[in-house]
């Protein structure tokens, strides 16, 4: 069941949304007619293979879609704002204070000449009125809550002096310090090991309940959103396949991509403990380019028809499957020949 802190009006609304790079090589529609809503408190999961148009959409919110790409049609409303219509200069004081993003590689995002200690302080001193001590004091106090060691001395050192695990906190630091109603976090985990994986998604989940922040969490690991997630969105192509509470997409998924993106989640029988073969996806992702006509996911599909790969199929939504208590929730598929599911 959904988490009951979390609000029912969307802090984030995302409608229609299509973002298109012109190339010469053919128009890439990276983003094409997306639409979903986040509340406020509410974590969403983001799912979908490389090249989906997962990042996009984060860039698209932050207004970091730079020339040949452009937003072609949809709105983004933030707290009743349309982001897609604001000028530079406007979306530069809403980065950082109200929304915040945690990008893939913390060596990119951080900057190697500076001190973590100004990189965090410098955030404070645009989107707050904090004296040069307070903020000095609220860095360290981040620093502490997101499980650096001796935060005091750690303060005075550079990047290159942290451990990838390690930055990757103080990227999370920075992105929390000015208490955003909104943070995206853009593959946060995915250069790191599996311990550290799973503390740095903790300490992520335990930051937002705490501070009532929205998470939009864009990643390719099926496993660590079912963790995590309140609801989940899976892309392919730049388009929504399903979207759903995320017990329900988890436990009754009716798209056949879906349902392979859970297959290949490693996992052990619950029978004896022996680890079985973990399923594949046929195929690659197509050239986004130059996709094929009908579904995308037909030509990689076991369940595609000549209805699949001549017409593409309409995001419909339907109650979700469960015990009638409490409002009814949505579950949302775009497919022609759906997965059968059961209580």
């Amino acid at each position: 069941m959904p988490r009951p802190d979390i609000a029912t009006t969307p802090l984030l609304s995302v409608k229609g949304l299509r973002t298109w790079f012109h190339t010469f090589g053919g128009i890439v529609k990276a983003v094409d007619g997306v639409s979903f809503d986040v509340a406020p408190g509410e974590i969403m999961g983001l799912v979908g293979e490389s090249g989906g148009g997962k990042s996009m959409i984060g860039f698209s919110i932050m207004g970091l879609i730079d020339p040949p790409g452009r937003i072609e049609a949809g709105s983004i409303e933030f707290e009743g704002r349309d982001l897609a219509t604001l000028g530079e200069d406007e979306m530069r004081s809403i980065r950082g204070k109200e929304i915040a993003m945690i990008f893939q590689d913390p060596m990119t995002a951080l900057n190697p000449l500076y001190t973590i200690g100004n990189q965090i302080e410098e955030t404070l001193a645009l989107h707050t009125m904090l004296s040069a001590r307070e903020r000095r004091m609220k860095a360290i106090e981040m620093l502490h809550k997101v499980g650096i060691p001796q935060p005091e001395q750690r303060l005075h050192h550079y990047p290159h002096q942290f451990s990838g695990g390690m930055r990757q906190r103080v990227v999370i630091a920075i992105a929390m310090i000015a208490q955003p109603r909104l943070l995206i976090a853009d593959e946060p985990t995915t250069a790191l090991d599996v311990t550290i994986q799973a503390q740095l998604l903790r300490l992520m989940r335990q930051q937002v309940v705490e501070s009532g922040t929205s998470l939009v969490l864009i990643t390719h690991d099926l496993a660590a959103v079912s963790q995590m997630a309140d609801t989940i969105v899976v892309l392919y192509c730049g388009r929504i396949v399903e979207r759903g509470p995320a017990e329900e997409i988890i436990a009754r998924p009716r798209h056949p991509y879906t349902r392979g993106l859970i297959d290949s989640i490693p996992h052990e029988s619950d029978v004896d403990g022996a680890k079985r073969r973990l399923s594949q996806i046929p195929g690659n992702v197509p050239d986004i380019r130059r996709l094929p006509p009908g579904c995308a996911f037909a030509p990689r599909c076991p369940r595609a028809s000549e209805l699949c790969r001549t017409q593409d199929p309409v995001l419909s939504e339907r109650e979700c499957v469960g015990d009638g208590s409490g409002p009814p929730r949505l579950h949302a598929i775009a497919c022609h020949h759906p997965l059968t599911v059961s209580p």
